[in-house]
């Protein structure tokens, strides 16, 4: 499955380009779902009528509903500590959402359309590029949570726990409690798998000027940070490039020099025009000319090489990773343990040493070309002698 997530600066017209988006994969003969978390259904409104496209299938979230269900049944199944505690039940009409709600049901709804393989592609209109990030982040980082909370080697005591809780005095988690934990990674690992998937891939829609070119290079090194692919630029609303108008020939004459940059710092651009009114409907979504989703490229590799030292001749390991639009003001490192800790600029993420680099000491890092090359050398303590 084809899927492919929607994104960029905010008010840059994310929602109208992924319905177009959408839209040019149907017409191709795709099978094709567009998903939106928007709550205001923009996307429905820049679709027109979704029935009236054939192959075309709008899914508009609605979180509300899945959160009240999720909490009522965790009050039945938790139901003895509850009362233990002496604490009352909610009811589910004065149930409110939690912050991450929406994030929790896009990333359910990708895993539920991986599962039932009725569609070719899949367009997610994702919301601004910092809040599309960290829910693309989420399986992720909850799943590490998840291993650091309720590690599954500690399911092996299950038999000890009656004994351990009349020592202790009080309950111990019970087994549904490891249960739930086992689905909730089973889950996570399935939008996981999706979000690194090789057919999975990100549009980032931004306006040509200085804001919208900072916000991109923003976006872009948060992308590569995680791992993910962006193999196209859309820069939406281009200006015509004759006008008798001062003010509109100035921004033309901006937008252009952004352009500029941009055809030379990323692999694919391509020109959405301005219609002087918002698109809606088929034909106007038709008229921005923004292409189905080609085939996707390569994955994103962080591979690991070996060189020699300059001084001493021993042996250096490099650990290259890719992060275009990172300059290095606003890169950190931090080593812990067997994980690596990477900032870059207001992103951060938490990443597992391969296996070879855990028995090594870093010995410095640098930024060269977009990427960062982190050198490790050889633990004496830790790393086979040679006979």
């Amino acid at each position: 499955m084809r899927t492919l997530f929607v994104t960029g600066p905010g008010g840059a017209g994310r929602t109208t380009v992924a319905a177009a988006t959408a839209l040019a994969a149907a017409r191709a003969g795709r099978r094709t779902l567009v998903i939106s978390a928007d709550r205001t259904d923009a996307l429905g409104a820049a679709l027109g009528t979704p029935d009236a496209h054939p192959g075309l299938t709008a899914l508009r979230l609605t979180p509300d509903d899945r959160f009240r269900d999720d909490l009522a049944a965790l009050q039945e199944r938790a139901g003895s500590v509850f009362e233990l505690l002496g604490a009352d039940r909610l009811d589910g009409e004065e149930l409110t959402p939690l912050p991450g709600g929406d994030e929790l049901a896009l990333l359910r709804a990708l895993r539920d359309a991986a599962r039932d393989d009725a569609y070719d592609t899949v367009v997610v209109d994702l919301p601004a590029a910092p809040k599309a990030l960290a829910a693309l982040a989420l399986p992720e980082q909850l799943r590490r949570y998840l291993r650091r909370l309720l590690p599954p080697e500690r399911q092996a005591a299950r038999a000890l726990r009656p004994m351990l809780g009349r020592l202790a005095g009080v309950p111990m988690p019970a087994t549904w409690l490891y249960e739930t934990a086992a689905r909730w990674e089973d889950e996570l690992a399935a939008a996981q798998a999706l979000v690194e998937a090789q057919d999975t891939t990100v549009h980032l829609v931004a306006e040509p000027g200085p804001g919208g070119a900072d916000a991109l290079r923003a976006a872009t090194a948060g992308l590569a940070l995680h791992g993910l692919r962006t193999d196209l630029v859309i820069a939406n609303r281009i200006l015509p490039d004759a006008s008798s108008d001062t003010w509109l020939a100035a921004l033309s004459a901006q937008q252009h020099k952004t352009l500029a940059e941009w055809e030379t710092a990323y692999d694919r651009v391509v020109r959405v025009p301005h219609l002087g009114r918002d698109p809606r409907g088929a034909d106007e979504l038709a008229a921005l000319g923004v292409p189905a989703p080609d085939a996707a490229p390569g994955p994103v590799e962080w591979p690991v090489t070996e060189t020699t030292a300059e001084e001493g001749g021993g042996r250096v390991f490099v650990w290259h990773i890719p992060l275009p639009g990172v300059v290095r003001e606003e890169l950190g490192l931090i080593r812990r343990g067997d994980e690596l800790v990477v900032t870059a600029g207001p992103f951060r993420r938490i990443v597992t040493l391969p296996s070879a680099l855990r028995r090594c000491t870093v010995a410095g890092a640098g930024l060269r070309e977009g990427e960062l090359r982190v050198r490790f050398t050889p633990d004496p303590d830790l790393w086979p002698r040679d006979r």
